[in-house]
């Protein structure tokens, strides 16, 4: 086999074909402006990116905290224990005790006929009440029943039923009932002060809540506690200047005139003559602050702070005592009483008995009307307007309590003779049980009128007052107040065994609609004891009394004896009359 040589060709010629040398192709070049700026945007670009991580992680690292943490973490309010109340010798009044709220989510709720039973009876609610909150498919909370029982809440809790849960809360509880109802009031179901000295000191007693941080799942389920943020303050306690015992005294006797003797309602107070502090105010009917429901207007009104009447004779005093003290008159000046009747244009005052002459003594013994509007009739209508006006009458007394009426007095410029008349005799002119009562503190004194306070007062110091009448004639009407309740004089069973006691009687017709209504009457007396060297002053109202005893002598005397008696020996008050173990109640009735 032979082997074959390939010689390639050669091209004619005899050269050999030249090589052909390679050629850089041309490059695309950035101009030069332009990669700088590209080069500046990209490290700024980056400077951005590192500013904003450190806003994010350094500055803003707060918010964005608080942010992500109110997606889970929440702040609870703690709420602050509210204060007590107590009487002058720290006998509870208002304290909280645990409660209970009930409540359930609807749709997880399963019972059984006997457990929705056994539920409606312990809430004190209808079966169907229980089934038509259950019904409420479209909520995820709904209350049963707020601020029941610990007792309670347990039983329920033993039911053991689906769906129903129970939280913490505080409720209000007033220990001593309907008997300090309307002086302590009370809260509503959140805690708030509605009325009487819960109302007015809400802001003292309530305290400032506190918060809690806690962790819920996104159901709002409580998953952890990480503590108190803000801790509460608890509320202040408050001190009344009301004494259980007088208090006590005075609902009982208010409670006796009302049931047994018939009347509509009756109101009465109690005052320390030295401080000014009110000892007792009580209302009758009344009601429990534990258990408000279906009470009506009468019941939860405050009736010695809000209701206005005409004082009737009670009033006669004041205008007498300004003609004492201008010197208008003595207590021997004779006044011809004109058998009863005196004609002023087209009116008559009567008295309800004839009278003839009668010294200014007897004037308020006899509880004259002819005789205490021909004194009035003396006097300048300014310059008595001036002294109702110091006495505190048309204002409205601050005493820290809601609804406090001012009852009306007249600008004197617009008064006729007849209206200076019968307003010296407590007709044309209105007035609270508590005013009256302010007033009267001037004849327990050397005639300074002082101001009155529900709070106990820091010293046992006497305060001082607003001069309205000079000793001399409070001593004068003092004796003549205790003739009042003398034989002889309108109020003998106002009397009191072992004491001197000095008032005055009042009657008048019931205010209704533009005029009188001539079949019912509000009767009163004032007074102060012991007469030698008065301690307390007391006020007693009753409205609308039976007609057989419709005058103050006849249904509020006794009252006012009552309480007198029994007050003055609690508050151990040495007698001032050891020998007089014997009352007289013959006496006249005043008129009106």
């Amino acid at each position: 086999m032979s082997r074959t040589h390939y010689t390639p060709q050669q091209p004619a010629g005899g050269k050999r074909p030249q090589r052909m040398e390679k050629k850089n192709l041309p490059v695309a070049k950035l101009e030069q402006w332009r990669s700088s700026l590209l080069l500046a945007l990209i490290m700024l670009a980056m400077a951005v990116l590192a500013l904003w991580a450190v806003w994010l992680q350094v500055i803003s690292n707060d918010f964005l905290q608080e942010k992500g943490a109110a997606r889970y973490s929440r702040l609870l309010e703690i709420a602050a224990p509210r204060g007590k109340i107590y009487d002058r010798n720290m006998l509870v009044l208002a304290s909280n005790v645990p409660a209970q709220a009930i409540w359930i989510i609807p749709e997880e709720v399963k019972m059984t006929p006997a457990q929705e039973s056994a539920l409606a009876k312990l809430l004190d609610m209808s079966v169907s009440d229980i089934r038509k909150k259950v019904a409420k498919d479209d909520k995820r909370f709904v209350y049963l029943r707020r601020q029941v029982p610990q007792d309670i809440a347990d039983q329920i809790k033993n039911l053991k039923i689906a769906g129903i849960y129970a939280q913490k809360e505080v409720k209000r509880d007033y220990p001593q009932g309907d008997v300090f109802a309307h002086l302590t009031g009370f809260t509503n179901i959140e805690g708030q002060g509605q009325d009487g000295i819960e109302w007015s000191y809400n802001k003292t007693i309530e305290g400032k809540p506190g918060t809690r941080r806690v962790i819920r799942d996104r159901i709002g389920n409580v998953i952890e506690d990480e503590g108190v943020v803000e801790p509460a303050v608890p509320g202040e306690d408050v001190v009344l200047s009301l004494d259980a015992r007088v208090q006590y005294i005075v609902f009982n006797a208010l409670r006796e005139v009302v049931d047994v003797k018939g009347a509509k309602s009756a109101s009465a107070m109690v005052v320390d003559t030295q401080t000014g502090e009110v000892l007792a105010m009580a209302n009758y009917p009344s009601f429990d602050p534990n258990s408000r429901v279906g009470l009506t207007g009468d019941q939860l009104r405050n009736r010695a702070l809000t209701d206005v009447f005409e004082p009737g004779s009670t009033l006669k005093p004041f205008a007498v005592s300004l003609a004492l003290e201008q010197g208008v008159v003595a207590p021997t000046t004779m006044i011809d009483a004109q058998g009863g009747k005196l004609t002023i244009g087209d009116a008559t005052i009567s008295d309800s008995h004839p009278n003839g002459a009668l010294t200014v003594e007897q004037v308020i013994q006899k509880s004259s009307n002819v005789g205490t509007s021909k004194i009035a009739l003396k006097l300048k209508p300014e310059d008595m307007w001036n002294m109702f006006n110091n006495l505190g009458f048309g204002q409205s007394y601050k005493v820290g309590f809601p609804s406090v009426a001012a009852g009306i007095l007249r600008p004197y410029k617009s008064w006729m003779p007849i209206e200076q008349a019968t307003m010296s005799y407590g007709h044309g002119i209105a007035m609270s049980l508590l005013q009256l009562t302010h007033a009267y503190t001037v004849f327990a004194r050397d005639g300074d009128i002082i101001p009155l306070t529900f709070i106990k007062a820091s010293t046992a110091d006497a305060v001082q007052g607003k001069k309205v009448y000079s000793p001399k004639t409070v001593a004068a009407m003092r004796k003549m107040m205790e003739m009042a309740t003398e034989p002889g004089g309108t109020a003998p069973k106002a009397q009191v065994i072992g004491y001197r006691v000095a008032g005055k009687t009042g009657t008048a017709y019931k205010v209704e609609g533009n005029g009188y209504n001539k079949n019912k009457y509000v009767a009163s007396f004032a007074g102060l004891a012991p007469a030698s060297k008065p301690r307390i002053v007391v006020t007693v109202m009753v409205d609308e009394p039976p007609a057989a005893e419709h005058f103050g002598g006849l249904i509020a005397a006794p009252v006012f004896s009552q309480i007198v008696s029994e007050t003055l020996r609690t508050l151990s008050v040495a007698p001032d009359a050891p020998y007089k173990t014997a009352i007289s109640t013959v006496g006249v009735e005043e008129s009106f």
